[in-house]
């Protein structure tokens, strides 16, 4: 029963850890950006190259993953014996749930280098987008926060 209780913690635990991660791709906005105004430049992709975007360094990894590894270690915490297991399980559990989280919302990503056509180069990096390829016209919209995003 506490074996069944403790992978149920887990799984838990992953779907809220992994349902905090957020879109970095130029299709989605938050919704503090929405009705906003944004600047619009145009300009033609001249490269595109391939980058990771780090995951997400929360708190809510490593805590889940301490309190998923402490659980599981403890078992039933009846002896000296199970409270350190418990200790050394809530150690290496937050290890691990931080890496998880690391781990599940890492996203591929773009650094896009684009030529405006005011004739400046710039490069952006944002979610991988496989609809843009070198030679795409694309517009960059600028939030007033200086966020950026290309779209087609």
């Amino acid at each position: 029963m506490i074996l069944l209780r403790n992978i149920f913690v887990l799984i838990a635990l992953a779907i809220l850890t992994t349902a905090c991660a957020s879109s970095k791709s130029g299709k989605a906005y938050s919704r503090g950006e929405t009705q906003r105004v944004q600047t619009v430049e145009v300009g033609t992709v001249i490269a595109i190259q391939n980058v990771l975007i780090e995951g997400t360094k929360t708190p809510i990894g490593a805590a889940a993953g301490t309190v998923a590894g402490g659980l599981i270690g403890a078992g039933s915490a009846n002896s000296s014996g199970d409270r350190i297991r418990g200790v050394v399980g809530a150690v290496v559990g937050g290890v691990a749930g931080a890496a998880a989280e690391e781990g599940l919302t890492r996203r591929k990503g773009q650094e896009i280098t684009i030529k405006l056509d005011d004739g400046s180069v710039i490069s952006i990096v944002q979610q991988a987008d496989k609809e843009l390829a070198v030679n795409d016209t694309v517009r960059i919209l600028t939030q007033p926060n200086g966020t950026k995003r290309v779209t087609r």
